[in-house]
């Protein structure tokens, strides 16, 4: 049987959970979860279709 790798980061969640506080847990995960693909690049294409009006209009 496969264990996907969220059940495998899951597992290591859980029993982290239980020897550090959830505030240092929290930092832990911070440092090891970089991420993945590039945030600019895919803020830059779901944003592309805002103008500055529309952005305005929503918040009034």
């Amino acid at each position: 049987m496969k264990i996907t790798d969220g059940k495998v980061q899951w597992a290591g969640i859980e029993a982290g959970s239980k020897k550090i506080s959830a505030i240092e847990l929290i930092r832990y995960l911070q440092k090891v979860d970089s991420g993945s693909g590039d945030y600019v690049q895919e803020r830059q294409e779901w944003q592309q279709g805002y103008t500055v009006d529309m952005l305005l209009g929503a918040v009034e």
